[in-house]
């Protein structure tokens, strides 16, 4: 009898926290499932960090350190060039351009975009064992109610018919436990904190927006007293450095999902961030994002927990940095890539991504490897050596080998680009190909009419040719046509990945 009851304890003690067997540098060890805290920065572009960009107007040390100590992903794309659409895809696996919404942003007041019987990697590393934490940023749809006797949400100028009285669905009903957000962007109403389903603070205030000059202006709209457009991103930090804290006692992983509202606009630098970088306010916020970077790191080796923890930051899309920032600022916020945020161009969609886990990810490492955000649900369940999920996640590569190890030959076949506009494009290879010609996004012309005889869409070498100067469209007929037919089979076949 007591040696059944030990086996008992035993079994009971072992299944307690999640585990799996991690490949660790040059030997294959048993290990708890890691922590992983995906910090998504907003509108931050590849040439922001100094590690990246030796002519950069900013210092990032905290996101330097973390690519010194881990790995960072060269051709890294956001599934879309701005906030809604990339968001979507990273929590789902999938495209955001098979969903409803087929160009654009959602505004704050919009429904919720993630179906509800849709997967989420929120929802999958639940049910394998994690905490799960959404704080931040969430711009991708809520459930709001309307008043008694109306049916449906109704906003103008910043003005609605919601009862924030009343629950609201958010990311807590898509298998995060907790959930701390803002509903947009900090320049778009309504300016409250939702925590749980729960607004923290009525809206009984009002707001005439704001601008005051380049990338300082918020539009106007519902606030509550508690919402200070300045102390948002600070109030986030500590909201997740809190979260962190508590979880060094808890005998199972955690997985936060930390989406910052910076350096998106309005650019809002405070105490000693202000003057601190060489490309005016955007810089100097984005060196307040990358103190949050660091404040995360800080929790994390504070507790105890940073040795068993992958830690991811990316951006949900490149900079907006305008030719009259160029002008005003040498920094170039998205290196040498063609375009800003919400084109086609590769300054659209050409993220920084790096990572590191102690002692799992070796020091250093870089790879080439084509990637997109969608790629985080399938790399996960890599990572955790389960299989992915049955419905959804279509559009996901399991990228965790590129992690570890210098992968040469290609993982994920390839990726499609979307601009805010609609506008599509594809890379496979060192090939890009548009079928139209234009930005497709804010970089004028936004759309082009090809002249007689001029090629239609554009085609470019993406190795030997990254600024997209040179149009190969007319010399290469037959990777114009290959490329075509894998746009449109990806498009009506519903899914992307083998």
């Amino acid at each position: 009898m007591n040696i059944l009851k030990c086996l008992f304890l035993l079994i009971l003690v072992t299944s307690c926290k999640s585990s799996t067997t991690i490949k660790k540098q040059d030997a294959t060890v048993k290990n708890t499932a890691p922590n992983i805290v995906y910090i998504l920065a907003d509108d931050m572009g590849y040439g922001d960090l100094s590690s990246l960009n030796p002519e950069s107007g900013i210092q990032t040390p905290y996101m330097d350190n973390i690519l010194k100590a881990g790995v960072h992903f060269t051709d890294t794309h956001s599934n879309s060039s701005v906030c809604t659409p990339t968001r979507y895809g990273i929590i789902t696996g999938r495209y955001a351009w098979r969903s409803p919404l087929k160009k654009g942003v959602l505004h704050g007041y919009k429904p919720a975009l993630i179906e509800d019987d849709r997967p989420t990697i929120a929802s999958y590393l639940k049910r394998n064992g994690y905490t799960t934490a959404c704080i931040g940023k969430w711009h991708i749809g809520l459930g709001m109610q309307p008043k008694d006797g109306e049916t449906t949400v109704i906003a103008k100028d910043g003005v609605s018919n919601v009862d924030f009285s009343k629950p609201i669905k958010d990311p807590s009903d898509l298998g995060f436990d907790y959930s701390y957000t803002t509903p947009a962007s900090l320049d778009i109403p309504p300016y409250v904190y939702i925590e749980n389903g729960k607004t923290v603070e009525l809206p009984t205030e009002y707001t005439k927006g704001k601008n005051a000059g380049r990338g300082v202006m918020w539009r106007p709209g519902e606030k509550a007293p508690n919402f200070v457009f300045e102390e948002v991103l600070d109030h986030f930090t500590k909201k997740s450095v809190a979260f962190i804290s508590e979880q060094q006692n808890v005998d199972k992983p955690f997985f936060l999902y930390f989406p910052l509202t910076a350096p998106h606009k309005p650019w809002l630098p405070v105490g000693e961030a202000i003057g601190r970088s060489e490309a005016g306010l955007y810089g100097d916020y984005v060196t307040m994002v990358d103190d949050a970077v660091g404040a995360v790191v800080d929790a994390l080796e504070k507790s105890g927990q940073l040795k068993n923890t992958l830690i991811i930051v990316t951006s949900d899309n490149g900079s907006n940095w305008t030719e009259r920032d160029q002008e005003k600022y040498p920094h170039r916020a998205n290196y040498i890539y063609k375009g800003r945020k919400a084109d086609i161009y590769d300054g659209g969609h050409r993220v920084p991504y790096i990572a590191q886990w102690p002692g799992v990810i070796p020091a250093g490492l870089k790879s080439n490897q084509l990637m997109c955000t969608t790629d985080l649900f399938a790399t996960l369940s890599g990572i955790l050596n389960q299989p992915n999920v049955q419905e959804g996640a279509e559009d996901s590569y399991n990228l965790w080998p590129a992690y570890t190890s210098d992968v040469k030959s290609p993982i994920r076949e390839a990726v499609v680009h979307h601009s805010i506009y609609g506008m599509f494009s594809i890379r496979k290879g060192k090939w890009k190909y548009t079928p139209q010609l234009g930005s497709g996004g804010f970089t004028k012309p936004k759309t082009i009419e090809p002249k007689p005889n001029e090629a239609p869409g554009t085609l470019y070498d993406m190795i030997n040719d990254p600024e997209e100067k040179n149009n190969l469209y007319n010399e290469h007929p037959e990777v114009v046509e290959e490329l075509n037919n894998l746009l449109e089979t990806y498009k009506s076949q519903g899914y992307s990945n083998k």
